[in-house]
């Protein structure tokens, strides 16, 4: 399971393509957009283990801040190369600031209950 809902992360997906196809496929022109890209994927699967699996909800929140500013970077850095692209992260980036500020109420709100052992 991913932090994104499945229409903004099936958008990203595209977008990805886009700027693969754009740039002629993994090479050294790619590497900065689509990497970046690779690392939010990364995050966005961890967040998943750590927030529901370890019941880490502060470390869930760091992993979201971390998904959402590599996001940015990967909407930044594919501008340039397809807008298109770049405007079809807009949903998750939207979607983002919703789940981190849906995941920072809810570790505020656990904070001070103990975890029954």
């Amino acid at each position: 399971m991913e932090t994104g809902g499945a229409a903004p992360r099936c958008r990203s997906r595209y977008g990805s393509y886009l700027v693969w196809k754009e740039l002629g496929g993994f090479n050294e022109k790619s590497v900065v957009p689509l990497g970046l890209y690779a690392g939010n994927l990364a995050l966005n699967w961890a967040w998943t283990p750590i927030f529901f699996g370890a019941h880490k909800m502060g470390w869930g929140l760091l992993t979201l801040l971390f998904t959402t500013g590599t996001a940015a970077a990967t909407t930044a850095s594919w501008y340039n190369i397809n807008k298109t692209a770049a405007y079809l992260m807009v949903p998750y980036l939207a979607w983002l600031s919703l789940a981190s500020a849906l995941n920072y109420r809810i570790w505020k709100d656990n904070s001070n209950k103990k975890r029954p052992e």
